[in-house]
């Protein structure tokens, strides 16, 4: 009740002050006994400018900015996002399968027997190692980073160390932990919601996502470079298909020439795509960083600057140890055992406690 009359009260005295500033330029105008255009021009421009100021009195607060406005605009686009987006990452998941899958059967079909029985035997041994050991090691990381969940704050645990408090989860949030609004949960190091995997990228995930992007880069390009010559060949057949007479080819090999143009169209696409992407990712990790704390350090380091300091990202512990860390390299043989090879060892730290004093033989790598 007493919100209502207060509003009440204030929308009469609005409204009472409205009617009596009118009421003093009637007063004027009548005394002049008919003023100048110009002089009605600036009483129309007072009016109106009077009238914005009396609507922002209604509803202006201190807090109000183009931002807030820009958000509340925006408010239906974040809804749909953070409910349809996940079930997308369904669709995309599936069409992830599909199109491996399409590409592994078209070579078993198709650029296999071609290799088999036209090159020399030690490029046959290298080509079926090359070709399986990409394949396992695609397949392998990609059910991992989809299936591994990528960690999430205890809930139970009040004595853990944390930089502030989740606004929408209402729990502790330890440092580099960040809210997905499309999973609805918080998650431990979080780099970004991968739709093609249908989950977050985060702590226990990282290495999972980024071998898989690797070794899948790496398989498209041993795909369109291995299928290069066929390519040409279908690609000059399927020009000769629209001759007078068309040649006489039989459905096994257009069905060869399509599938071949296909793949190799396909592998140089995604090589391209998420070679990109695989770059830049590769650049995060060099540096420390994920992609939300991309974004927070620049921020950060501009508003530094302007103050005369330098910012240091106390996650940074130099370009090959960031690498060490990610992929939980702690000796040489680990290159082959946990990086060349499958392997579903946990990554070093619980994503809780972060070190930010770790030991580096470069001093100044940060």
């Amino acid at each position: 009740m007493r919100v209502s009359s207060s509003w009440r009260w204030q929308l009469s005295r609005a409204m009472r002050l409205a009617l009596r500033w009118c009421w003093l330029c009637r007063t004027q105008r009548g005394g002049q006994g008919g003023g100048t255009k110009a002089g009605i021009g600036g009483r129309l421009s007072e009016v109106w400018r009077y009238s914005k100021l009396l609507l922002k009195s209604l509803y202006f607060n201190s807090l109000n900015n183009s931002d807030t406005l820009l958000d509340c605009a925006f408010e239906p686009v974040y809804w749909i996002v953070d409910n349809v987006t996940h079930w997308f990452g369904v669709v995309f998941v599936c069409l992830v399968i599909l199109l491996t899958s399409s590409v592994v059967v078209i070579v078993y079909l198709f650029v296999l027997p071609t290799i088999v029985s036209t090159y020399p035997a030690h490029w046959i041994v290298w080509h079926l190692c090359c070709g399986h050991w990409l394949l396992i090691m695609v397949v392998f990381h990609y059910y991992k980073a989809t299936t591994t969940s990528p960690g999430h704050p205890p809930k139970d645990k009040s004595h853990i160390p944390f930089v502030s408090i989740c606004k929408k989860c209402i729990t502790p949030k330890p440092p580099r932990t960040h809210h997905c609004s499309i999973c609805n949960v918080c998650v431990l190091k979080m780099d970004h919601h991968c739709p093609w995997l249908n989950n977050c990228v985060g702590h226990f995930n990282h290495r999972y996502f980024f071998s898989f992007c690797v070794y899948m880069t790496m398989g498209c390009i041993y795909c369109s470079i291995s299928s290069r010559n066929l390519f040409l060949d279908a690609y000059n057949a399927v020009e000769t298909y629209y001759q007078t007479p068309p040649p006489d080819y039989s459905f096994r090999e257009t069905s060869a020439h399509k599938s071949i143009i296909f793949l190799w169209v396909l592998t140089s696409s995604v090589a391209v795509a998420l070679g990109g992407l695989t770059l830049w990712h590769a650049m995060l990790i060099s540096r420390g960083e994920t992609s939300i704390e991309r974004h927070i350090n620049r921020k950060e380091a501009r508003r530094l600057k302007e103050k005369g300091k330098v910012f240091r990202n106390p996650y940074h512990h130099g370009k090959m140890n960031n690498l060490k860390l990610l992929f939980g390299v702690q000796k040489r043989s680990h290159w082959l055992t946990r990086v060349l090879l499958p392997s579903s060892h946990l990554p070093c730290g619980d994503g809780i406690v972060w070190d930010c004093t770790f030991a580096r033989r470069d001093p100044m790598a940060i």
